[in-house]
């Protein structure tokens, strides 16, 4: 599979997570070629501080041994904030493919000063998802982006 197609798995996940009424932002964690699990921001529906897309993901797929994270790369369909980009330094991720930076920049530069590999995918569907949420709910976007 491509980097598109498990970005795709990603994108399902923000989209449920907006049906829901929360913020577009979904995770994938891939190894080997399989899919382990998806999260997405729940900071909305359940009043989290701390489960974002990645977050939610990591904690759906479950505890695993560390050898399996050092094969690992996480599909994002925003560029991962800096709570974010610390779990996957932590899980020692090697690989992180996201969707987009435009509506927001996350801490990639940490990540490639960490030695992992970040690659955007400039994604057309993910850029409007997030465009459509910032102009339907600026507030709750502000509000999750601190300003």
């Amino acid at each position: 599979m491509s980097d598109q197609e498990f970005m795709a798995h990603a994108i399902a996940a923000a989209r449920q997570g907006r049906s829901e009424g929360g913020i577009p932002i979904g995770g994938a964690l891939v190894v080997d070629g399989k899919v382990l699990g998806t999260g997405y921001n729940k900071r909305v529906q359940e009043g989290s501080a701390i489960k974002h897309g990645e977050t939610d993901c990591l904690e759906n797929v479950g505890r695993l041994p560390a050898k399996v994270y050092r094969q690992a790369t996480m599909y994002t369909t925003l560029s991962p904030c800096n709570m974010c980009t610390g779990a996957i330094l932590l899980y020692g991720i090697p690989r992180v493919v996201l969707g987009e930076n435009e509506t927001f920049m996350g801490a990639e530069d940490l990540l490639r000063a960490n030695g992992v590999e970040v690659i955007n995918l400039n994604s057309p569907e993910c850029k409007e998802m997030m465009r459509t949420f910032i102009a339907e709910e600026p507030e709750l976007w502000n509000e999750d982006i601190g300003v």
